[in-house]
């Protein structure tokens, strides 16, 4: 199965979560979703989709990877568009940027 899309948000919060990721495998499967997390040492790492089990309070993947060479495989490609994408204050400034060119 290969990866053939990635599309990711960035976002702008304080917290552990800092992306959110869709990856598209062979054209033809895609899953959203997958949040780019922090952990404490500061590394960054995927979560899969997941639902909160109401009687319990912990949560469960919706669907995952089934072994961990796949599972790095999405990571690397997230990870890769996370590094290369602009934070979302470079994107507000460049949209606030196109806007006023477009006005003068």
């Amino acid at each position: 199965m290969e990866i053939t899309d990635v599309r990711l948000r960035k976002v702008n919060t304080e917290t552990r979560l800092k992306a959110v990721a869709s990856v598209t495998f062979d054209n033809e499967f895609v899953v959203h979703e997958i949040k780019v997390i922090e952990n404490p040492e500061g590394v960054l790492f995927i979560a899969m989709p997941s639902k909160k089990i109401k009687s319990t309070g912990d949560h469960k993947d919706i669907c995952h990877p089934i072994n961990q060479d796949f599972r790095t495989k999405i990571q690397t490609a997230i990870l890769e568009v996370y590094n290369n994408a602009p934070d979302p204050d470079e994107e507000a400034e460049e949209e606030a940027e196109d806007e006023s060119d477009e006005e003068k």
